[in-house]
């Protein structure tokens, strides 16, 4: 997409491709093993957390492939810095998921773990405006590249896919944490709605291309 510098931090956005999804897979799952709502959704508490959310984050990383979304990604050399996954206007990443997606992940993650999923997406779908959008699903920075602008440069990114896409009216993005609420204030996010998940509290927020 196009080179980036940040406070001595070199690299290129790009879009991804299918040889750099183990590294993108490596880095969600350090971004999201100890999120809350991740923890709750797949049950920290039992013995194969870890091994059900890689599995997880391997079938989403892989419905985003297979049906054409957007993975954008840092990378300086080989070395994958960030990553951020977004869906298009219409997509179909609510309830209505690819059953072969429905089936890996019962096979892998687990009937429960599934239902809150879908439940998840449904709630936010529900609270979305009745207009195109874009929805980041994740951001994700590597623990030793954070607090050097990368993931604004990530957002840059994505607000980049919003306006290339005349017929999108913003992005939509889920969060859970008051640090990740913040972030995106500041960056012209808008509260939308409260919901809640898995019994935890969340809000959407919403970025007009406007």
């Amino acid at each position: 997409m196009t080179d980036v510098a940040e406070q001595n931090i070199t690299g290129e956005l790009v879009y991804l491709v299918a040889e750099d999804f183990k590294a993108a897979a490596s880095l969600l799952y350090q971004t999201y093993h100890d999120d809350e709502l991740f923890k709750r959704i797949f049950r920290a508490e039992k013995p194969d957390y870890d091994k059900r959310l890689r599995a997880a984050i391997r079938e989403d990383l892989t419905s985003f492939w297979e049906s054409g979304q957007p993975i954008v990604g840092i990378k300086d050399g080989d070395t994958l810095l960030g990553v951020a996954c977004l869906t298009r206007p219409g997509a179909s990443f609510g309830p209505d998921r690819f059953w072969h997606w429905r089936i890996s992940m019962l096979m892998t993650a687990g009937f429960l773990s599934t239902r809150q999923v879908l439940e998840k997406e449904r709630r936010i779908q529900q609270a979305m405006p009745d207009v195109p959008y874009h929805m980041l699903a994740f951001i994700a920075v590597s623990p030793q590249y954070q607090h050097h602008g990368l993931g604004q440069l990530l957002v840059k990114a994505a607000d980049t896919l919003l306006h290339e896409d005349n017929e999108s009216q913003g992005i939509g993005v889920y969060v859970t944490r008051e640090d990740y609420r913040e972030f995106f204030v500041k960056r012209g996010y808008q509260p939308l709605a409260k919901i809640e998940v898995a019994e935890l509290p969340g809000e959407i927020l919403f970025h007009s291309r406007d």
